[in-house]
């Protein structure tokens, strides 16, 4: 005999999400790409705009350091996927409102460190490792699309929240 309880009940239908969310969601995964291909590339030897000296010194490449870069775009590329879980359907790992509550405190936890981010971007000694203007630019270009994540995170968790607090009223 089967005996439904709160913990075996099946979560209520919710709307499917619309397709900017879904686009959006995709978009964090990709924007995490080219600054985890930019340190990888360091971590690999190919020149990022780094002397010798400041990767053994600064980032102890070669050594522990290439650990920990590689391991540092394994798992900013894995974060970046979490928002795919807001907008699939046959898959929830949590009920919708922990879930909203964990991409609330997310996309909260991503603007603050983007604003962090963007001081230490414009510190002189953030600046001084680079060898070059160039090398400086290319940087740029590879983490400037991380800046979109909050604002992409953001809105792909509002309309989760949206559609799942819709689904509880119905």
């Amino acid at each position: 005999m089967y005996v439904m309880t709160t913990a075996t009940a099946p979560l209520p239908a919710s709307a499917p999400a619309p397709v900017w969310a879904r686009r959006a969601a995709h978009a964090i995964a990709l924007c995490a790409v080219p600054s985890g291909l930019w340190r990888i590339a360091m971590a690999s030897g190919v020149y990022v705009g780094y002397g010798d000296q400041v990767l053994r010194d600064v980032f102890d490449i070669p050594g522990w350091g290439i650990a920990y870069v590689v391991g540092l775009s394994v798992l900013a590329e894995l974060a970046a996927l979490f928002p795919l879980l807001l907008v699939i359907d046959r898959w929830r790992p949590l009920r919708p409102r922990a879930l909203a509550a964990l991409a609330w405190t997310a996309s909260g936890v991503l603007v603050l460190a983007a604003l962090w981010q963007l001081v230490v971007a414009f510190t002189v000694e953030s600046q001084t490792y680079m060898s070059s203007g160039t090398a400086q630019t290319v940087w740029g270009f590879a983490f400037a699309p991380l800046f979109a994540i909050p604002a992409l995170m953001t809105a792909v968790t509002w309309s989760y929240a949206k559609r799942h607090r819709a689904g509880e009223h119905a």
